[in-house]
């Protein structure tokens, strides 16, 4: 359906709002954080649903402590786990709990571990299931100060490396949206890609300038994100009380808000819309401004680079007037990739895609879906029989299982 002025309007006051109270009101965004830390996510939701799983933290070069999870197979043991180890990067405004929230029979994290993969679960800085910084409060601005790129080079590196340290073997990666943009430029970098022994990508993204998703390209146009910034507002919180209540007043009646997702992620033809209740009981998960900028950057200029801080900022941060670009070139052809990519997807466009595929040195195992929306290779009702089979099955021709 489309969306009315009026509702846009709305949308954008609420994130507005919900990005002001963040900045304004420290206490609630704390208070939520440590109810979230009061259980952490196996006992919230994996455990219940009958799988073993095991909390794990690790520290990024740059201070920030990240929470990940080990699951095993709802039969199984975390010590026992014959599989090898795969690594799950979830998308932007999540976390990973993302892999979890449909049933055994259709969560990705769930079918893996039943599958006998070793499952780590991967959470960027600022989410939820993080634990902070070993010097900074959320209440400074440098907590915030990190895009995508941070993901890349510091987060992802460290998850993978603390996977690989733990299991002593390669690690399998599978990024979901924004986790494929931190992925391949992870890959680029060859002490990182060193310890990564195959990569599945779903709704793959490195270039974005041919999104069709309307709201997003109206905040671009609007730029929204640098407006943020220059109000000193650094945390984008959409959990926050103002956000909450806006949303739900929009929800109550006045907008289905399984179709608001269409002018967001294009139109999804099997997201389970009754669910989103549920869903909204753990997404979104914060972000900084400047990430949801960098993105934006991304768009406007067409380009896989760093964060542009312009001219003279470059020149200190990058000894260039430009930010460097992440050659795709650099990822090895030895490198087993998988990507699942749909016709209906408004974020990771087909055309964009293709650009990415010219780009890579190895031609990756390619599932295209035409009817298939963004959200749908994350919570479509039918992903296990449409994507996560045929997924696994790339991982089994790498004779992954029958080696362990």
């Amino acid at each position: 359906m489309e969306l009315s002025a009026a509702v846009t309007v709305a949308l954008l006051s609420s994130l507005l709002l919900s990005a002001v109270r963040s900045a304004e009101d420290f206490n609630d965004t704390s208070n939520l954080r440590q109810k979230s830390h009061v259980a952490g996510l196996c006992a919230q939701l994996i455990e219940p649903s009958g799988f073993p799983c095991s909390e794990h933290n690790t520290q990024t070069k740059d201070g920030f402590v990240l929470g990940l999870q080990r699951v095993s197979s709802s039969s199984g043991n975390l010590r026992r786990q014959k599989g090898p180890p795969v690594l799950l990067i979830h998308g932007l405004f999540m976390a990973g709990d993302a892999w979890f929230l449909d049933t055994p029979n259709q969560s990705l994290g769930f079918i893996l571990a039943n599958r006998g993969f070793d499952v780590w679960v991967g959470n960027v800085r600022g989410t939820r299931w993080c634990h902070g910084h070993v010097s900074l409060s959320e209440k400074d601005k440098e907590f915030w100060e990190w895009s995508w790129q941070e993901y890349a080079l510091y987060d992802l590196q460290e998850m993978i490396r603390y996977v690989y340290t733990v299991t002593n073997l390669r690690v399998f990666v599978i990024g979901y949206s924004q986790g494929t943009i931190i992925s391949l430029a992870a890959f680029t970098e060859p002490d990182i890609v060193q310890m990564v022994g195959a990569a599945a990508l779903l709704c793959p993204i490195t270039y974005l300038n041919h999104i069709t998703a309307r709201l997003p390209l109206r905040l671009v146009k609007m730029h929204l994100a640098q407006v943020f910034l220059a109000m000193g507002i650094h945390e984008l919180n959409f959990k926050s009380d103002w956000g909450t209540r806006i949303m739900d007043m929009m929800c109550n009646g006045h907008v289905d808000c399984g179709d608001l997702l269409t002018p967001i992620t294009g139109k999804n033809c099997c997201f389970n819309s009754s669910r989103i209740d549920f869903y909204l009981e753990y997404e979104p998960h914060p972000s900084s401004t400047k990430n949801l900028n960098h993105l934006f950057q991304m768009i406007r200029k067409g380009t896989f680079a760093m964060y542009d801080y312009g001219f003279w900022k470059n020149l200190k941060h990058y000894g260039q007037l430009k930010p460097p670009n992440f050659d795709l070139s650099r990822i090895p052809s030895s490198l087993p990739l998988w990507m699942g990519y749909g016709g209906n997807d408004a974020l990771a466009d087909v055309t964009d895609l293709q650009h990415t595929l010219k780009e890579l040195q190895s031609k990756p195992d390619l599932l295209y879906l035409d009817n298939y929306g963004h959200l749908d290779f994350l919570l479509s009702t039918r992903a296990k029989e449409d994507v996560y089979d045929k997924m696994i099955a790339f991982f089994d021709s790498l004779g992954t299982l029958s080696s362990y």
